[in-house]
């Protein structure tokens, strides 16, 4: 397995058959983003930051306005924007950094702290509302205590209701096989369907010294699932 899921997220979850785990290892190399789609609940509480968790305490949350959300997603992004060019170990004044940041490729390639690279308000209905966050390093628990921060800033509380990856680096949902297509055929249709992807973003990503050998990999074996 690739990036996992704990058990009370759902989404894309990756997985590699043979030489395809070794290309999980290179994917994994190139710190790709992921993106997830989280729902909360403002107005409670609870002591692991989930809707399913032990109540804790009841807050009033009429006060909360999605402009006042925006602008609390908006700090977030930014303080996360100076970390992560903090972890890149990239000079912003050169060429190198300008031609990075134009191709995307402005990321930590080393460990560091969760980084949130993208986060927005997606649905906003009282008491709910549901985000979008492109984030590197995370776990799904890390991004529950996000919607609890960002209830305590809103002056009231809020708990984390779904936590949905809906892409991880290359792959999206499109690439992902439903558990009722768990079956041969369809998992050596997806090992080729996403083949390409896989080797574009190597390539483009990683030094030449860091990369699979591809041409023994022609039958490599990286599925979605």
């Amino acid at each position: 397995a690739g990036h996992r899921l704990d058990t009370k997220a759902s989404g894309v979850m990756v997985l590699g058959i043979g030489h395809g785990n070794k290309l999980l290892t290179d994917l994994q190399n190139c710190h790709l983003s992921k993106v997830y789609t989280v729902g909360g609940l403002f107005g409670k509480a609870t002591d692991d930051f989930s809707d399913t968790g032990k109540l804790i305490e009841k807050t009033t949350f009429d006060h909360i306005t999605r402009e006042k959300l925006e602008r609390i997603l908006a700090v977030i992004q930014g303080t996360n924007h100076k970390a992560l060019l903090m972890y890149s170990n990239i000079d912003m004044k050169t060429q190198e950094a300008y031609e990075m940041a134009v191709k995307g490729l402005i990321r930590p390639m080393g460990k560091s702290p969760p980084i949130i690279t993208v986060i927005r308000c997606l649905q906003f209905a009282l008491p709910e509302f549901q985000l979008e966050i492109h984030c590197l390093h995370e776990t799904q628990q890390y991004l529950r205590k996000i919607v609890h921060e960002i209830g305590l800033e809103l002056k009231s509380s809020a708990v984390c209701t779904q936590v949905r990856r809906i892409r991880d680096g290359v792959f999206t949902l499109d690439d992902a096989l439903l558990r009722t297509r768990w079956n041969l055929q369809s998992i050596q249709n997806a090992i080729w369907d996403c083949q390409l992807k896989v080797k574009t973003e190597i390539e483009k990503t990683l030094a030449p010294e860091d990369k699979s050998d591809f041409h023994d990999a022609e039958m490599a074996q990286a599925a979605d699932s």
